[in-house]
């Protein structure tokens, strides 16, 4: 098949509407392209196929029996009825006998309001059940890492065996027994300590696999839910955050075929709670006359960062998890006055998801490194050079961790110092002249530039605490009253700029990143690799 053909495509007619999907697509995936959804416990896209679950048998004209949707492939001219009498028929029967030993306990249920055994049984179960045996008990069984099973709420799709075994590639998890007697087992000596052990919570249909860490935190529709990137590695995985009362209790993957397909990792999905902190920035700050920290307003503050900065070669140490929008910022600020920028990133070992090219816990533990070394930021690995006539604006670096020996006195010896972040580091709060409280990435929006150099956008997902303000529009008024920029309102417009400005994102829009992002590097066009893009 040669590339300017393309596959060969097929049309076929499901619940009266027209489809046309290339060959060997199966009828499930094909329904969905007509907004057709097919009921299904067993299947998911990111796993092989194992027809055992018989939920998504569809009626096909011409067919002698039901097919299985997610076995069957797409042929030329088929008619295929999801919701003919015979096939929700089949599926009534195929509710019941999951129901014979499943325990009705939604309202202590954490899968509660997101099951799809509940949702599936009020649409097409039957009123009341027929049978009258006590059912099957088991005790819930610690599988370890985060995860709790419930064998007596199981159907047996195995999703989580498949799991481990042809994607993690560590077949911890297997079917024991049979029959009514069936469960998940899990060998003998082994836990679900795997770095992306914790997605089988998410692909569990049910409530048989459950998080420790979310049990008991909230109800599926208490929690409001927007798009973002996780910011635990420079994968840059596509994520969902959730919040409940502006507080976030958890993160779950969002599909990007792209860049993570459908999972992301334990370190990932468990680092949230400093989004939460309680000792944020709230309020800006100006050093007095008596030397102490006094809260003032956003006008006076920004005049005085202005003014402290003014006349002076301003360096910037900045975060690698900032935005592309508030490095171009900076990157601003250091260029109009001759200084230079650089970035801290925390490491540790690397972690791939063998079933998936190209998916890994990266070595480098931040969302934006690649974003700030195109944007002229270098990393950090010893004492900065940094003259007592010379200003710091240290953008949201925490300055916890391992740090470069010296980095602290370089950075408060004679220097003028601003800070803007959403906590003040211990280590300057008795030097800095300006503090300027920042949100951060859950309380705005912008993009991230991942290690394989796709721009990728996120949303802001609960309020700020005080007066803290979105990165991109703080340093954009701090570069307005220094005139290193213009004015932004909109973190499009800075965007814009930014694509206008460097080379690297040229010809991207903020708008046409859509919520799957895009690729900021042409290798070919820019005469780049990866490699090159990545350690340049």
């Amino acid at each position: 098949m040669s590339e300017t053909t393309g596959p060969k495509m097929v049309t076929l007619t499901i619940e009266g509407r027209t489809a046309v999907v290339p060959e060997g697509t199966s009828l499930i995936e094909a329904a969905k392209t007509v907004g057709v959804l097919i009921p299904h416990y067993c299947y998911h896209p990111g796993l092989p196929v194992a027809g055992v679950c018989r939920m998504c048998l569809v009626d096909v004209e011409k067919f002698p029996k039901l097919a299985p949707a997610c076995a069957t492939t797409v042929m030329e001219g088929q008619v295929v009825h999801v919701h003919s009498e015979k096939a929700r028929e089949a599926r009534t029967g195929v509710l019941e006998f999951l129901l014979i030993n499943h325990p009705l306990d939604c309202p202590v249920c954490d899968q509660s309001g997101e099951c799809e055994l509940q949702d599936y049984t009020f649409q097409e179960g039957r009123a009341e059940s027929r049978y009258e045996e006590p059912k099957r008990f088991n005790p819930v069984e610690d599988f370890g890492g985060d995860v709790l099973y419930v064998p007596n709420r199981c159907i047996l799709c195995t999703r989580c065996v498949r799991f481990m075994g042809d994607v993690a590639h560590d077949p911890v998890l297997n079917v024991s027994e049979r029959g009514d007697r069936a469960f998940i087992g899990k060998a003998d000596g082994h836990d679900l300590t795997n770095v992306w052990a914790g997605n089988v919570v998410d692909l569990c249909p049910v409530g048989a696999l459950l998080s420790k860490d979310f049990l008991n935190k909230a109800r599926a529709w208490e929690l409001d839910r927007s798009a973002s990137i996780c910011t635990g590695c420079s994968q840059g995985c596509n994520i969902t955050v959730e919040t409940r009362d502006n507080t976030v209790v958890r993160l779950k993957p969002r599909p990007n075929e792209a860049v993570n397909q459908y999972f992301m990792c334990e370190h990932g999905r468990l680092d949230y709670r400093w989004i939460n902190r309680r000792d944020r920035l709230d309020q800006p700050q100006v050093r007095r006359a008596d030397g102490a920290l006094r809260v003032a307003d956003w006008e006076e503050a920004l005049d005085a960062a202005a003014d402290t900065l003014r006349g002076r070669r301003v360096h910037v140490l900045a975060s690698a998890n900032a935005s592309n929008e508030a490095l171009f910022l900076a990157e601003r600020l250091m260029a109009a006055s001759g200084g230079r920028g650089w970035f801290r990133i925390a490491r540790g070992a690397e972690a791939p998801l063998p079933g998936v090219p190209d998916l890994s816990l990266r070595a480098e533990r931040a969302a934006n490194a690649t974003g700030a070394r195109l944007l002229g930021f270098e990393e950090l690995t010893g004492t900065p050079a940094i003259a007592p006539a010379d200003a710091v604006l240290v953008l949201d670096d925490t300055l916890d961790g391992e740090l470069p020996a010296g980095l602290v006195e370089a950075l408060v010896r004679g220097a003028t110092l601003v800070h803007a972040g959403t906590t003040l580091p211990a280590a300057i709060a008795g030097r800095a002249s300006v503090v300027l409280p920042l949100t951060n990435h859950t309380e705005e929006e912008g993009t991230f530039t991942n290690l394989r150099g796709r721009v990728q956008r996120f949303l802001q997902s609960r309020t700020a605490p005080g007066l803290a303000r979105p990165s991109w529009f703080v340093l954009g008024d701090l570069a307005e009253r220094l005139d290193a920029s213009a004015g932004f309102a909109l973190p499009a417009e800075v965007f814009g700029a930014m694509a206008s400005a460097h080379a690297a994102f040229s010809g991207l829009a903020y708008e046409r990143l859509g919520l799957r992002g895009l690729p900021v590097l042409d290798a070919e066009a820019r005469g780049l690799t990866v490699t090159d893009a990545v350690s340049a």
